[in-house]
């Protein structure tokens, strides 16, 4: 069950707030449609009930808000607008990165694509599908951790007549079993078909709170659909036997041959006809819109009694009054059961609430009371943030691009470079000229570090039903770590594939092995990986994948010039005897020549850029730390 109580957005400058005091029960096991047109405040409403936009007001999910339930999307299944992913992921890989992100196992994600009929379309790229595939897909992701409820947001918004009925009838299956749908629509009729019960937003305020049956009496009207080739002298003749006959009958024309007949049967009209001689093609009862001149908008202002009919006194303008009116409205407690208004313990947000007794209301129809402020939650990290961020990577072919373009390029700079001579053999090995900032296998670990964030916040999918991706130490550690790895082969490769090129071209004598080869090793994995953690670090912090490559190009280009003011030659010499100072002072016996290895870091650290990644580093991650306790704060 949901309860949605006082839900109001934050003012827009002088304009009024796109939702205000909305509040609304939606049960579970009945589809439950959020009605109005474009505009009407439906999407802001599912935002706030969702924590994605700040604003007042309280959304209980069986009892408990969004932010106190531990597993989101195992109690609330989501889909807002398109499905969001990148274009160039098949179908099978997004739902497999979802379900690491959900903790669910890979077997759910092939029972939801069969449920939802996406089976033989497993392998289809996400920017080839069409709309009614994208909705299946949406479908399935809401479905993939077997939520209670549903919250989706015009589903069969742009869908054929087809999939628009097979949309609705997995809705109402899903509710048949127990689930709680919420969904919106800005078609009356597609509520009246599909909803057990319609909540009508007017300019952002709750207007009407209906079952369907007598939303479909009240708010919309029966009529008889015809169409026929004499569809004008038709019309003139149904006017003219009800005005003989003193009944209420409208006739509407909808252009071409049909018209819409309201207040008569099929029978009736089908008389007429067939007494004047009219050829007549279709004859059939339908449920139509208002008729003329008595569309929803004329309610506005004039809110409709549960029972159907309007209501003279002002609509109650507190979470309070929705609250009174409502006998079965829960508390945020532990339990799924709905609860009465007066259960709710004390301190809770509902208490709160009654304590200030009936709302007073100003003249300007503003209330003394207002409901709870609503912050914006950060979603929650990946339950197996690993598995998600290999999913994540290997799932598109940007990486593999990027790591062969790295390949071919530092291949092409190191016969270039032998060619020209005058280069060390440690430089040719690594294919890096000193004219350029960084070798190409820096320059490409620290894209595909920039990407591992860069990518995620262009085409979110870890927390679509969530807002932003987090910035959390469980996924920044798994992108860490993958980065680590993707730079450490790619480090490797361009050795292996340079080396091999100057053998094929030149011989031997430019490969051959250098006497310092370890400490030599240290240093250029220090520097590989050190760019693809700058790129990672940057493009969590500032949200986008240039910013992750510009914090890699800044190290060379802005902080050396800084560090070799502070660093002289001699610091070399003096760091070159740490290792075996160390193991004279603390009696360190180092297996397998790591003195070597700690050397190779420690002359890595003493040179101009090892020294300014160091401090990059050190920089990035504490920012990206000060953002992390900053959402935890809130």
């Amino acid at each position: 069950m949901i309860q949605a109580i006082g839900l109001t957005s934050n003012p827009r400058k002088e304009l009024p707030p796109a939702v205000d005091n909305v509040s609304f029960d939606a049960h579970a096991g009945r589809v439950t449609m959020l009605l109005g047109a474009p505009g009407a405040g439906k999407t802001t409403a599912l935002r706030l009930m969702l924590e994605l936009q700040p604003g007042r007001g309280i959304t209980y999910f069986r009892g408990r808000p969004l932010h106190r339930i531990g597993h989101p999307s195992r109690e609330v299944g989501v889909l807002l607008g398109e499905v969001p992913g990148h274009p160039a992921r098949t179908v099978r890989g997004h739902i497999r990165m979802l379900c690491a992100a959900a903790g669910v196992p890979v077997r759910r994600g092939d029972e939801v694509l069969e449920a939802v009929g996406l089976v033989s379309l497993r392998d289809e790229r996400l920017g080839t599908l069409s709309r009614g595939m994208d909705r299946r897909l949406g479908l399935a992701c809401a479905l993939l951790a077997d939520p209670h409820t549903l919250v989706l947001d015009e589903p069969a918004h742009g869908l054929s007549a087809g999939d628009s009925r097979w949309l609705h009838g997995m809705l109402r299956a899903y509710a048949a079993q127990g689930g709680t749908v919420l969904s919106t629509t800005a078609d009356p009729k597609e509520a009246a078909r599909t909803a057990d019960r319609v909540v009508t937003l007017v300019q952002g305020r709750l207007v009407a709170d209906q079952p369907a049956a007598d939303f479909s009496r009240t708010r919309l009207r029966p009529r008889v659909a015809v169409r026929t080739p004499h569809a004008a002298r038709l019309s003139a003749l149904l006017t003219k036997e009800a005005r003989t006959a003193r009944r209420s009958v409208e006739v509407a024309e909808d252009g071409g041959n049909r018209i819409s007949v309201y207040g008569s049967t099929c029978a009736d009209v089908g008389e007429i006809a067939f007494r004047h001689g009219i050829v007549v093609h279709q004859l059939a009862d339908e449920i139509g819109d208002m008729g003329p001149g008595t569309g929803a908008s004329s309610h506005a202002g004039k809110p409709v009694a549960p029972d159907g009919g309007t209501s003279s006194a002002a609509a109650p303008s507190t979470a309070a009054s929705a609250l009174a009116a409502a006998p079965d409205a829960g508390h945020p407690g532990d339990s799924a059961d709905s609860r009465p208004a007066d259960s709710a313990p004390a301190g809770s947000p509902l208490s709160g609430l009654r304590a200030g007794g009936e709302a007073r209301v100003s003249e300007s129809g503003s209330t003394a009371g207002l409901p709870p402020p609503l912050s914006v939650r950060p979603a929650p990290r990946p339950l197996r943030p690993l598995r998600y961020e290999i999913r994540r990577a290997t799932g598109v072919g940007t990486g593999f691009l990027v790591g062969a373009a790295v390949l071919v390029v530092s291949a092409l700079t190191a016969v270039l470079l032998a060619r020209i001579g005058h280069t060390p053999q440690p430089r040719l090995l690594a294919a890096w000229p000193r004219e350029l900032p960084l070798p190409p296998a820096a320059l490409g670990a620290g894209l595909l570090g920039a990407l591992a964030f860069g990518d995620e916040f262009r085409h979110p999918a870890l927390a679509a039903d969530r807002g932003g991706v987090p910035r959390r130490l469980g996924l920044l550690t798994a992108k860490l770590l993958v980065a680590s790895v993707s730079a450490l082969v790619l480090a490797v490769l361009t050795i292996g594939c340079d080396a091999e090129l100057l053998y094929l071209v030149y011989g031997r004598e430019l490969v051959e092995i250098p006497a310092d080869r370890l400490s030599l090793a240290a240093s250029w994995l220090g520097l590989v990986i050190g760019c693809a953690w700058a790129g990672v670090l940057a493009a969590g912090l500032f949200r986008s994948t240039a910013a992750g490559l510009a914090a890699v190009l800044a190290v060379p280009l802005v902080v050396v010039p800084l560090m070799r003011r502070l660093v002289e030659g001699a610091s070399v010499e003096t760091v070159a005897g740490v290792p075996l100072r160390m193991r004279e002072v603390f009696l360190l016996h180092w297996p397998f020549g790591g003195e070597r290895y700690l050397e190779g870091m420690l002359r890595m650290v003493a040179q101009p850029v090892g020294g300014a990644m160091a401090l990059s580093l050190a920089v990035l991650l504490c920012a990206y730390l000060l953002a992390f306790l900053r959402n935890r704060v809130r």
